[in-house]
């Protein structure tokens, strides 16, 4: 027999080498930490802060204008290591930080503040934003000389992470430290369930989340350093509302990880070795153990409620049994022996979805179950995450409001007279424009300013805003009001003066290809006039700006009402009336003139919605002219969206009317499944649903492509026109798809096969449209009718003139 001190021996070393791989804690395979403004690496703990100015090879800092900063304070009380804390970087001007992503999945990003004073800065005055990839981090004011730490999670689908800072105007940004790292993929949900809304769930998978709270029951603190993931958990002391109901416990032996269901990564040990009990010494007693936090209203959030019984021991097998609550909402109870195998000391935890309306407080409450008499009720644990809006924002906006509000107070008091005289000079260069047309052409020309040359010229050109306009509508290009990313640049809403809304598409600067998209939509824009396609509102290219105003669309794209869980979903009857609309307006975009106008960027993301769901196509940035009469396509280079792109253009470089079609079949696609073209989460014969779509019918299984929020709802008929005409749309060859009026025309068989009844509109009133047993005969006539003979509406022939005033109404 081996001698037992050697075995011991072993014991013990084994022991420790464990203790020391928990130390060491997760290892990510992004594993990006910034001491910013230094010029030394930093140990904090066991991890390294690479300083950011030795311009690393790991990750690019663009930023024109900087100025790196140090504090000569040596006693910063904070748990992250006070070296993070004792300088910064300062941005005068949009500045990003650009890494490479190796992993796709979800990110922590961790941002440092802490505001000092550094020669001419205040950072206590600082005022910016801060985005990352489509999401609009924060936009806050740093104030207080305590350091602030603000923790978000982003799933990052594509290889590269972009983090801008953006000063506000007269200010500047600044940050001490960041973090940005990957994350083990079970610490995000994909989904959770909604507390209040029976069978409701909160998909979460593309959500941008921001840590609101993160606490440690039992009156307890755990640093980052003995957390796997350096996670800070705050103690629950300060959230308890009545702190006589409760008792804080704490058995960290008693924790039994090796149940494998719950991981250290979830939590750490001293997490779920600690609890908040609650006294139960009156069993009729009608209270709850609650703990309140201050919350941003209008969002949703994910609470995550982490329990481990470490109160019963194999004697007494009491057991714990809780009655969770959310605000107001109960969130079912908890029989923690059989959710945990009955193993005593078995972590668990449990996540639930809730949204907060005009509140500021979140509440979370645990109570006495009524299934057992006389249970132990306890919470070890709390995280509440604060989910993204739905145009990408997880800061708030009424912050931004309030603060721009006294500051137009302020410069409206001081500088009146100033901005007075400025407007009225606007006001008669403007009058003067209107007056001025071009002779030549009946219309204005459009100059990028400073250039002294034109870069185009229309008859129609819509009007020309200054620049100041367009920065007070948008609130300065405020961050929060980004309703939309494009390789263009971004849209904003705004508000004009006169209560107008808009969507305001603010070109990135001094980019050739962008000058390129915006002289052609502009052109495109000014001679449409349809219904069915977003109106041109006007343009600015002041101070060499590019920025193209539109009518604003209330209920955004065709995209997310597909498959984005934020928005309202969309019955098969609204699915079909948003694809006849897209069809009305590409089929008047083909047929419409001599030469027909090619989108060439056909996509779900370009269809946008107005208040009544009503269809508009939008971004006519890569639009063409078709080929002459005499010709049967036009030569050019391949553009469009990716997973949309008609082969036979892809191959050949050929472009014609039928590549629109088959975008379109694309589209048609999306509505008729809810999903994405391109879905690499999904098995490998699933990721492209045109091939996966194709197959399966083939295979005749159509019904497996359908949404399953659609089953039961489509008639068969009504499915079978709707796929038969979208499968024509995908043929291979342009020459064996139909044009879009064949299109139209089967759409709209397909809507009158699905039922005559009355359809009742999103804000319950009945759709006028097809309240008599689907389209009028006009309309069925025009859809077939082939082309109408001026783009702009001029030269109408009488047959065609009533048809187009039915249209335009």
């Amino acid at each position: 027999m081996e001698n037992p001190g050697n075995f011991r021996l072993i014991v013990g070393i084994l022991f420790v080498f464990c203790l020391v791989n928990i130390s060491l804690g997760f290892n990510p395979v992004d594993n990006f930490l910034i001491d910013c403004g230094s010029s030394r690496n930093r140990s904090v703990g066991v991890r390294q802060f690479v300083a950011d100015d030795s311009n690393p090879s790991s990750y690019t800092l663009s930023t024109p204008q900087h100025t790196l900063a140090n504090s000569t304070s040596n006693s910063i009380p904070l748990y992250y290591g006070s070296s993070l804390y004792q300088t910064a970087r300062i941005f005068s001007g949009p500045s990003d930080y650009s890494f490479p992503i190796k992993e796709q999945g979800r990110h922590w990003i961790r941002l440092h503040f802490f505001p000092f004073v550094f020669e001419k800065y205040n950072m206590s005055n600082a005022k910016f934003s801060v985005s990352a990839q489509n999401f609009s981090l924060t936009r806050e004011t740093q104030s207080g000389n305590v350091p602030v730490v603000k923790e978000y999670s982003l799933n990052i689908t594509s290889n590269r992470l972009v983090l801008r800072f953006i000063p506000d105007s007269e200010s500047f940004a600044f940050i001490n430290a960041l973090e940005v790292f990957s994350i083990p993929e079970n610490i995000v949900p994909e989904e959770a369930r909604m507390v209040g809304r029976k069978g409701d769930k909160r998909s979460l998978r593309e959500a941008a989340l921001e840590t609101v709270a993160r606490v440690d029951m039992g009156n307890s603190t755990v640093l980052p350093q003995n957390d796997t993931l350096w996670r800070l958990w705050v103690s629950d002391d300060e959230y308890l509302i009545d702190k006589k109901l409760g008792s804080f416990m704490s058995n960290v032996s008693a924790v039994n990880f090796t149940g494998g269901l719950v991981t250290e990564d979830i939590a750490p040990a001293s997490v779920y070795g600690t609890a908040t009990r609650f006294n139960l010494d009156d069993p009729t007693l009608n209270a709850n153990l609650t703990w309140s936090f201050d919350v941003d209203p209008g969002f949703d959030y994910l609470a995550r409620l982490h329990f481990c019984d470490i109160v019963s021991n194999s004697s007494t097998q009491q057991g714990v049994f809780v009655e969770i609550f959310i605000n107001t909402h109960s969130a079912g109870h908890l029989d923690l022996g059989s959710q945990t195998s009955h193993i005593l000391g078995a972590p668990y935890f449990m996540d639930v979805c809730t949204r907060i309306g005009d509140s500021r407080k979140l509440n979370v409450s645990v109570g006495s179950s009524n299934i057992v008499n006389f249970p132990s009720v306890i919470l070890n644990g709390l995280e509440i995450m604060k989910i993204n809006n739905a145009k990408g924002g997880l800061d708030v906006p009424e912050v931004v409001s309030s603060r721009t509000s006294k500051t137009a107070l302020i410069v409206g008091l001081t500088v009146g007279l100033f901005v007075f005289v400025l407007l009225a000079a606007v006001l008669i260069l403007f009058c003067r424009r209107r007056r001025k047309p071009d002779p030549g052409s009946g219309g204005r020309n459009i100059h990028v300013a400073g250039s002294g040359t034109d870069i185009f010229s229309s008859s129609k050109i819509g009007y020309r805003f200054p620049f100041m306009a367009l920065v007070e509508a948008t609130d300065n290009f405020c961050e929060n009001l980004i309703i939309g990313v494009g390789g263009f640049g971004k849209v904003y809403k705004g508000v004009l003066r006169d209560e107008t809304e808009v969507a305001v598409k603010r070109g990135t600067p001094q980019s050739s290809q962008g000058l390129t998209e915006f002289r052609t939509e502009i052109e495109m824009l000014s001679q449409f006039r349809h219904r069915h396609l977003v109106s041109l509102i006007g343009y600015c290219d002041e101070l060499n700006e590019m920025i193209i105003i539109y009518e604003y669309m209330e209920n955004g794209t065709l995209k997310n009402h597909l498959y984005c869980s934020s928005h309202p979903g969309l019955s098969w009857r609204q699915r079909l009336e948003i694809s006849i609309g897209s069809a009305k307006g590409l089929h008047y975009l083909h047929t419409g003139s001599t030469k027909a106008i090619i989108h060439r960027d056909v996509k779900s993301a370009n269809i946008l919605l107005d208040k009544n769901f009503m269809a508009k196509v939008a971004d006519f940035g890569l639009s063409k002219t078709g080929p002459d009469i005499d010709r049967t396509h036009v030569s050019t280079a391949v553009k469009g969206s990716f997973g949309y792109l008609d082969p036979e253009y892809l191959t050949t470089q050929q472009l014609t009317e039928k590549s629109d079609v088959y975008s379109f079949g694309v589209v048609l696609l999306e509505v008729l499944c809810g999903r994405p073209v391109i879905d690499p989460s999904l098995p490998r014969e699933k990721v492209n649903l045109v091939d996966w779509a194709l197959k399966s019918c083939s295979n005749g299984r159509l019904e497996d492509i359908v949404d399953p929020r659609l089953v039961g709802e489509i008639k068969p008929e009504s499915l079978n026109k709707f796929w038969e005409i979208t499968e024509k749309c995908l043929g291979k060859h342009g020459i064996y798809r139909p044009s879009m009026g064949d299109v139209l025309w089967n759409l709209e068989s397909a809507l009158q096969l699905q039922g005559n009844e009355q359809k009742t509109a999103h804000d319950g009133e009945l759709s006028s449209e097809f309240s008599h047993g689907g389209h009028s005969e006009t309309s069925l006539e025009f859809s077939r009718a082939g082309s109408v003979s001026e783009l702009a509406g001029v030269s109408m022939t009488t047959v065609f003139a009533q048809m187009l005033s039915e249209q335009m109404r």
